[in-house]
């Protein structure tokens, strides 16, 4: 059996998430900051475990909880406050980083130990098309015109931070996806896909074998070349 920890699981995209990897047989671990949360979680067949990712005690006391791990989905992020120049400070760029970057090296590092113990480790981390430098100078693509800083770079350095785990972690494989324009709080329900188009790309990286690729960005197409 595969167990499954996702980051930021008790809507969206990670509850979507959660709902079809269970489907697909793993036994999903679902991470919130609120339990209070997690009846919907509950009701997939899911185990809401409490997780804040800007938070040392959470993840400890979360990844203390895990029988095992073999797929770490790194899930959990915000879209700040900042939207243009005129209102960003350091503050606004430090806060979103917090969860959508340092988040994830805090989870990944507090499960490695555990995902070294996994016959076929895997990491997915959920990235964007606003953090891909070419889509956000194409003005054909809805990326190329998005002005707001700390989201953009946030995932543009998880796609980096991607990279730069899979050199230095070769035995696991370790991908980042785009989700693409999906309807979620995130967005005010804007996106022009579905939850489940949404995770097209994350199930599956999520369900790769030991021979599946890795340092890769992909969407639900397929690998987007750097």
């Amino acid at each position: 059996m595969t167990t499954t920890l996702i980051t930021g699981a008790n809507k969206g995209l990670g509850l979507e998430t959660a709902r079809r990897l269970v489907a697909a047989g793993h036994t999903v671990y679902a991470g919130m900051r609120d339990l209070a949360s997690g009846d919907a979680a509950r009701e997939l067949g899911a185990h809401p475990v409490q997780l804040d990712v800007t938070g040392d005690a959470s993840v400890a006391a979360a990844i203390a909880q895990l029988p095992a791990l073999d797929v770490l989905v790194n899930n959990a992020g915000i879209a700040g406050t900042a939207q243009n120049l005129d209102d960003l400070t350091p503050e606004a760029n430090d806060h979103v980083f917090a969860t959508n970057v340092t988040g994830i090296v805090r989870v990944s590092q507090a499960a490695l130990p555990l995902l070294r113990r996994s016959s076929n480790p895997v990491i997915v981390n959920v990235a964007s098309g606003l953090g891909f430098p070419r889509f956000l100078l194409d003005t054909s693509r809805a990326e190329g015109h998005v002005m707001t800083v700390p989201y953009v770079a946030s995932k543009a350095a998880v796609i980096a931070l991607t990279v730069q785990y899979a050199k230095n972690l070769p035995g696991m494989r370790i991908n980042a996806i785009d989700p693409g324009y999906t309807a979620t709080d995130l967005n005010g329900n804007s996106g022009h896909q579905t939850v489940t188009e949404g995770t097209d790309a994350v199930v599956a990286m999520a369900t790769i074998g030991a021979d599946g690729p890795t340092g890769t960005f992909s969407d639900r197409e397929g690998v987007i070349a750097y």
